[in-house]
């Protein structure tokens, strides 16, 4: 989970005159005749998406909205905003942040309407403070055409439940004349925010297992670990990128090859829609558990996932009435009104977290998703590791993918970081 909070901002009030500029742009003062409010997105999948959506929303309703990005750590950024006295009306924060941050900078948002249309909000202490943005989940993406047009048969994800049965696979679109199956993406926050906490998540108690590393266990001798790294081996091994250059290989090209149909698997989540649609992919993608060496039905069976990112309204004096009832609104119309769900479904591609949007979710990776959870088929995420845990164990990873260290390297750097964390906020 994050570091103290009163920690984070006093580190943060040194670099406040560096960040001035970004600050003044992300001021809650008013702008023109209508009230101004401003939303933080820490999505950068639907970055235009949602400046788009400002304008038109803005137009619509009397508001003036502006939404900025930042590719900073979001305890980081909101650290910056805090310590100048400019934070955003709006806030896109993970799960972890709105417990960490929610009791202290978020108003209650416990009588609004949306409350019970979703079992995805966050509370603290009896206190709604978290809107749902959106329902991921993360496994291999796949590419079902290309998979046949290599194979010469229909592909059923459910038939690749192990490492040994993925193999197979591999071998076949090899023999079929797809020279390298996979893409790897070599993104921190992919191997070491997605991939890695698979080992953590599908544990049967998440936080023990790790204050367990934290006492020193061999994290090698875990039955976990084994199975998803031997599985990210044969991702490796079969990374169209490979050594030097899977650190260098572009996010973008990736999800290109993956979309043309060049590569059939990739490790990523229902997000990625975002970029696979820019690149015409072809008609019969979707999203499969990772498959392990392991009996346990759960992991064979199940992507990992729940409640991703989510919006809180800032509480502070920099916040007017007038502002939080536009953000109240605002949070209003994207959950209850038709035009807000059309937005979340069919414009920014997310799987509505709300039982009142009905919508047909239009995407493949979506519709995956969205089987999954009605069918109770999600691994929990965990929502509180530390925010230098992709960060630090991503460099790591990446050296892992690079060829440049083994496993018992990776593993040992793994329960050193634990080792070296106070473990306060680990639950």
């Amino acid at each position: 989970m994050l570091k103290d909070w009163k920690r984070w901002t006093a580190a943060a009030a040194a670099t406040v005159l560096a960040v001035g500029m970004l600050g003044a742009c992300g001021s809650n003062s008013g702008s023109g005749d209508g009230t101004k409010i401003t939303i933080f997105n820490s999505k950068s999948e639907i970055q235009q998406q949602l400046e788009e959506l400002a304008e038109s929303y803005g137009e619509s309703h009397g508001v003036d909205v502006e939404v900025y990005y930042s590719s900073d750590t979001v305890a980081a950024h909101m650290a910056t905003k805090y310590a100048a006295n400019q934070p955003y009306t709006i806030s896109m924060v993970d799960a972890k942040d709105v417990y960490s941050l929610g009791a202290e900078h978020a108003i209650d948002l416990s009588g609004e309407k949306w409350v019970s249309e979703t079992d995805q909000a966050i509370s603290v202490d009896g206190k709604v403070l978290g809107f749902p943005v959106s329902v991921e989940a993360r496994g291999l993406i796949y590419n079902a055409d290309a998979i046949k047009k290599a194979t010469g048969k229909d592909f059923k994800p459910e038939s690749i439940k192990t490492t040994d049965d993925f193999k197979n696979l591999i071998s076949d679109l090899k023999a079929g004349g797809m020279e390298s199956p996979v893409g790897v993406m070599k993104e921190d926050w992919s191997l070491a925010a997605h991939y890695l906490p698979q080992v953590y998540e599908e544990q049967e108690d998440p936080a023990a297992f790790i204050k367990s590393l934290h006492d020193g266990a061999d994290l090698n001798s875990n039955a976990r670990w084994t199975s998803l790294m031997d599985t990210f081996d044969v991702l490796v091994e079969n990374n169209y990128a490979k050594g030097d250059k899977a650190i260098s290989a572009e996010r973008e090209v990736t999800e290109q090859k993956l979309a043309k149909g060049e590569i059939a698997f990739m490790f990523g989540g229902n997000w990625d829609w975002a970029v696979l649609n820019q690149y015409e992919p072809t008609k019969n993608m979707g999203m499969m558990p990772v498959p392990q060496n392991d009996n346990d039905m759960d992991v064979q069976n199940k992507l990992v996932g729940g409640g991703s990112k989510y919006f809180f309204i800032d509480n502070s004096k920099n916040t007017s009435e007038a502002q939080q009832k536009a953000a109240k609104d605002f949070l209003n119309w994207l959950s209850m009104d038709k035009e807000g769900q059309e937005w979340i479904v069919n414009t920014a591609h997310l799987v509505s977290p709300f039982k009142n949007n009905t919508l047909e979710v239009a995407d493949p990776l979506g519709k995956s998703v969205k089987e999954f959870a009605d069918k109770n088929m999600l691994i929990n995420n965990y929502n509180y590791l530390p925010d230098d845990h992709y960060s630090v164990l991503g460099a790591n990873f990446q050296k892992y993918l690079a060829g440049q260290e083994d496993r018992a390297a990776l593993a040992g750097q793994v329960v050193d970081y634990w080792k070296s964390n106070d473990m306060k906020t680990i639950q």
